[in-house]
Formats: structure tokens, sequence, C-alpha cells
């Protein structure tokens, strides 16, 4: 199905809870968030039947976030209900890997085709400050039992901030060199507890590697190649390079909104609905999607949410 700004939507962006094991300092605040009654999230059957409508619609990926998917009881019922639904053709989980150790061969044996782990250091003592909670060691034995149990095709996402990993630059890049991951740098978004004074350009990464040359661009990512590597190295630009005129994703959230734009307050509710009912809402929501943002101009986001309430 085409927008009004003839965008063709075939990308779902599913939020399956606002909880997260972490707490990391530009997403969180220290405390978390509260746990909400289990009726204010969907169900796995809610869930499964918004992929079922959106597929009808054009949907063909799917995207699993959170919060943290993975503390999602019953995420691997989703999964499953996701998989054997006709039009899905690519499941895709982003996590922050710490508990991939224990659930990467089931994810992969429910339907989940490719992984992107959250990973903003490779220093133990970096990660434990930025997280508040978590270890390092952790997320590297979960990506080692993702590549054991078959995943392949890897993302790694790295949220650029200035005063924090900067000179981690080099040493992100060197992963592509010898490992076939594709590590993703991202421009740290003016939304949740995020400051502009952490703001780094991802020409940052250029600058710090000229040695990379452009391969291409792949959905929102300019791509580029440390000559000789196995992996990519990916830019995304929310910020230095407004992509919002080939956007084709939509986003639900994990209380059951249609939010047509992440930058935007606008949501249309989904729950109760079903069938042709829930098809045509998020019809009207497909058809409401802006032509752009606005971060350049206000230097904020109108999302009206933080990102692990939105779906990161």
């Amino acid at each position: 199905m085409k927008d009004a700004c003839a965008r063709e939507i075939t990308y779902l962006r599913l939020s399956v809870t606002d909880l997260c094991d972490l707490r990391c300092r530009y997403c969180m605040p220290p405390q978390g968030v509260p746990k909400r009654p289990h009726d204010e999230i969907c169900s796995v059957e809610e869930l499964v039947e918004i992929v079922r409508q959106a597929a009808a619609l054009g949907v063909r990926k799917v995207r699993l976030t959170g919060g943290e998917p993975l503390v999602r009881r019953g995420i691997l019922d989703i999964c499953r209900g996701i998989a054997a639904l006709e039009g899905v053709e690519e499941i895709c989980l982003t996590t922050n890997g710490t508990a991939l150790s224990r659930l990467a061969l089931p994810l992969r044996e429910a339907g989940v085709d490719r992984l992107n782990v959250s990973l903003d250091t490779l220093r133990p003592d970096r990660f434990a400050h930025m997280t508040r909670v978590g270890r390092l060691e952790d997320v590297l034995s979960g990506l080692k039992a993702a590549r054991t149990a078959g995943f392949t095709g890897t993302k790694l996402n790295v949220v650029l901030m200035k005063g924090f990993n900067e000179d981690e630059i080099p040493d992100f890049v060197n992963l592509t060199w010898r490992e076939p991951l594709e590590v993703r740098f991202i421009e740290l978004m003016p939304i949740g507890e995020g400051t502009r004074e952490e703001f780094l350009p991802s020409s940052a990464v250029l600058e710090a590697c000229p040695e990379l040359e452009a391969v291409d661009v792949s959905g929102v990512a300019r791509r580029y190649r440390v000559p000789g590597g196995r992996g990519l190295v990916g830019l995304i630009e929310p910020l230095s390079r407004c992509f919002c005129s080939g956007c084709d994703r939509i986003r639900v959230t994990a209380d059951g909104r249609l939010k047509p734009c992440l930058h935007s307050e606008q949501e249309l509710p989904l729950r109760g609905l079903s069938g042709l009912a829930l098809r045509q809402a998020l019809q009207e929501g497909i058809a409401a999607k802006p032509p752009r943002h606005h971060l350049a101009e206000t230097g904020r986001s109108g999302a009206g949410r933080t990102m692990n309430q939105i779906g990161g």
C-alpha cells in the first residue's frame, strides 16, 4: 500500500514491550520505567493479528523491538505466530544482546531471520557506566551464541555520542575487517534522555577512518567498506541527511497504537479491532503518514514518548 506521498509501505516495526533489563543513559531514567498493568499491553494474539492485517496491506518485513523484546513473556510465541503468516518475508529483531546466550537458538527455530544488536562501546567500564546495570561480556557471549545458532547478516547498532565513544570509532570499524558484520553508526536523535551536547554527526566516522570506501545505499543507511574487509560500515543520519522521502515504515507501540511517523505525536489506536476493521485502521494510519519530520527546524523530536515507549 502507498501513502499520500506515493511511498510504498512494506516495513512494520512492532514493539512488544516498553520494559528493558538495561538503563542506558540516553534512553531510560535511572530507575527504569514502571511496569504497566498486563491488560495495557498487547497480547500475543493481538500482536500477531496486527501483523496479519499489515501483511494483507503489503507489509513484508517485520522488526520486533522494545524496550528490550527478549524480556517479553511469550516472545517465542510471537515470533512463531508471525512466521506462520502469509506475506511476511522477513522477521528481524533488535536486542541489547544480554539474553541471546540462552535465546539465540530458540529465536532462530521460531522463525527470526536476522538480528540487530545495540552496542555503543567495546570497553567493559564504559558499558557498565552507560547501561548502569549491564555487563559487556553478556552481550559478547550473546553475539557468539547468535553465530553458533546460524544467524548471518547480524548488524551492530552504535549510537554516536560526543564525549563517550567517538574514540572507539576505529575499533568498531576494525570489527568489519575481521568479521562479516555490518556496524551501523547512528546519529543520536533528540528524543528521550539524549541531549544536543552529546550529538556527534556521522561525518566523524569518515574523518576517523578515511580509508572507508563507499559501497551503496541500503534502506536508510549509506554503506562503506574497509578495503579487503569482510563486513560493512553503515551510516544512519536522521539529522545530517533527512531520508523521509524514502521512508517505507510504520510503527506500532506495545500498547497498540500506530505511529505513522516516529517524530510525530500522531497515534491511532488499534486495540479492540480485528479483521477488516483493523486493516482499515492501518490503512488510515498509512494514509496519514506525514511527508517528513522537522528535527532540523525544531531541534527536538515531536514524538511525545521516549524511544523505549515507542519501539527502538
